[in-house]
């Protein structure tokens, strides 16, 4: 059982299995991220007072960028659906009920559209605030300092911000397209050499509706 900052990391069958699959296709820049973002999530989740299963809130948080490893990245879809799809597909092959394994990849397949995961169960919106708070450091305040210290001692940031945006890129330059629309455009934008990112308005203009 470990214990960071007063929350508990799941420690069941399932969440271990979970935990072995990340540690064997990620990496420690993955690893210690993804804890980081389940402890916040938690944190946020109990300073709230909000009803969560913490077991699930572990696995996506586990599984949310997964798919930007080559054991799960795909050639044509986005990758937060690849972490998605990587869950559902352990989730069942555990005999997990379908309800929570939805609960799960929505979790993950939506952790970066901003504006609306939110708004979803507590699990989902949970992990966003996570994901959010590590990367960006959104709403850095609520977590005290104390409670930061305690997490990034457990598992350590290690130039994290150059990092991440690396790992982000090597997990899709070979798909640009499936950033179209999203946050992961600018990471295109700014490190994938020759890369011009879709217009919107460009598209509307230009489609083949005669007017």
């Amino acid at each position: 059982m470990t214990n960071i900052a007063d929350i508990k990391i799941p420690d069941s069958k399932l969440a271990v299995q979970a935990a072995e699959l990340l540690r064997e296709h990620g990496d420690d820049l993955l690893w210690n991220h993804s804890n980081r973002v389940f402890l916040f999530a938690a944190m946020k989740g109990n300073l709230n007072q909000m009803k969560y299963d913490a077991e699930l809130l572990y696995i996506s948080s586990l599984f949310h960028d997964i798919g930007l490893t080559s054991a799960f990245r795909s050639e044509d879809k986005r990758f937060e659906v690849d972490g998605a799809n990587a869950a559902r597909d352990f989730l069942r092959s555990h005999g997990i009920p379908e309800a929570s394994i939805r609960l799960v990849w929505d979790a993950v397949a939506l952790h970066t559209s901003i504006g609306i995961v939110e708004y979803k169960e507590p699990e989902a919106a949970l992990m966003n605030f996570g994901v959010s708070y590590d990367v960006v450091g959104k709403n850095f305040d609520l977590i005290s300092a104390e409670a930061r210290q305690q997490v990034v001692a457990a598992f350590p940031r290690n130039d994290f911000k150059h990092g991440i945006l690396n790992a982000f890129l090597e997990g899709f330059k070979h798909k640009p397209e499936t950033t179209y629309g999203t946050i992961n455009a600018d990471v295109c934008e700014m490190l994938l050499p020759g890369y011009k990112r879709p217009n919107f308005c460009h598209h509307v203009l230009h489609s083949k509706w005669d007017e």
